[in-house]
């Protein structure tokens, strides 16, 4: 028998697909993927996929084989941006799995495994992965069948004038290769406009409830943490909780603990900082975040005792100001230890 956990993440499905219908409306005629990478930023690629898939996505980018692997029975696209190792190679075959190449070594590799459709990283400017416009523009590429060529924008969610220069690079690549598409924009790119799209859009933090820039404010929440509590207790005036003693009562309090804590990506962050709700009720953090735990101020709420369950504010903008945490961290941090729950 397996336990129930003692905190879920409730994943709004319907607000899911809002996400990417907004996406796929913004991205004008070019077709809209979405980055599955890092198990969906911690939501369940294998959740996220198929209602995705069932909105109309075509395109699903994921970093590794193994991810791409855990995929494998969806029957969707999926493109492996970490490109393909010799140790990879075994699992070329996947079906409807294809090789982003970003080297040269890996383009040689490819060739001599036999080839076969593959998408191709160029680097415009962010010098992290892909081969350079000399490489691709030299004849490196001869003879390969490319989907996808594709760069990544290093500054999208702030105005900087490397988008252009990135946005530039890759256009003058049009016609450049014989690769089917081309594509740029991630969730911050899309927001820059349609000159970034070109035919195909890459979103990821958007898509699980992120708000990268104020263009992107039709964006809805996605996740929504969930703790029971363990003990309610009565704290004295002058009473302190959790570690170091940074939080002092003013008065007699009614504290809760919850079954929560930086060992389940609810990070330090939130100390004195955090906020609960439990029907309709505010709910200050108190003290230190530790490992598995946190406390609460529940003087406003007496019906809330030992397990009852009560909500995190997580609205990811919210969240990472509150927190300092960006909001990519904030979502691929949630641990394992969450029952993932999709609505």
């Amino acid at each position: 028998m397996t336990p129930s956990a003692p905190h879920r993440l409730i994943l709004d499905g319907s607000a899911l697909v809002h996400n990417w219908r907004l996406l796929a409306r913004m991205s004008g005629s070019a077709a809209c993927g979405a980055a599955v990478k890092a198990d969906a930023y911690g939501l369940g690629a294998g959740e996220v996929v198929p209602r995705l898939a069932e909105a109309g996505c075509r395109d699903f980018f994921v970093a590794t084989w193994a991810e791409a692997l855990a995929l494998a029975g969806q029957e969707v696209s999926i493109a492996v941006l970490h490109g393909v190792r010799a140790e990879d190679m075994e699992l070329a075959g996947l079906p409807n799995t294809r090789p982003v190449l970003s080297t040269a070594e890996q383009v040689k590799r490819w060739r001599e495994g036999g080839g076969g459709m593959c998408d191709v990283m160029v680097d415009t400017g962010m010098n992290r992965l892909g081969l350079s416009v000399e490489e691709v523009t030299g004849g490196l590429l001869d003879g390969l069948a490319v989907d996808v060529l594709m760069s990544h924008l290093a500054c999208a969610d702030e105005d900087s004038p490397m988008n252009a220069r990135q946005q530039a690079a890759l256009a003058e690549l049009k016609g450049r290769t014989n690769a089917r598409r081309l594509s740029l924009a991630n969730s911050a790119g899309i927001a820059l406009g349609t000159d970034y799209a070109f035919d195909l859009t890459r979103p990821g933090l958007a898509l699980y409830g992120g708000v990268p820039r104020a263009e992107l404010s039709g964006v809805r929440q996605v996740v929504f943490p969930e703790a029971q509590i363990l003990q309610r207790r009565r704290v004295p005036a002058g009473g302190t909780v959790g570690y170091n003693a940074t939080w002092t009562a003013p008065e007699e309090t009614e504290v809760a603990v919850i079954n929560l804590g930086y060992a389940d990506g609810y990070w330090r962050g939130f100390s004195g900082r955090g906020i609960a709700q439990a029907g309709g009720k505010r709910l200050p953090v108190l003290g230190r975040v530790s490992m598995d735990l946190a406390a609460l101020d529940v003087d406003a709420a007496p019906e809330l005792g030992e397990g009852d369950w009560v909500t995190i504010d997580y609205a990811l903008p919210a969240a990472a100001e509150a927190s300092g945490m960006s909001q990519y961290e904030l979502l691929t941090g949630l641990g394992k230890r969450f029952e993932r729950v999709m609505r």
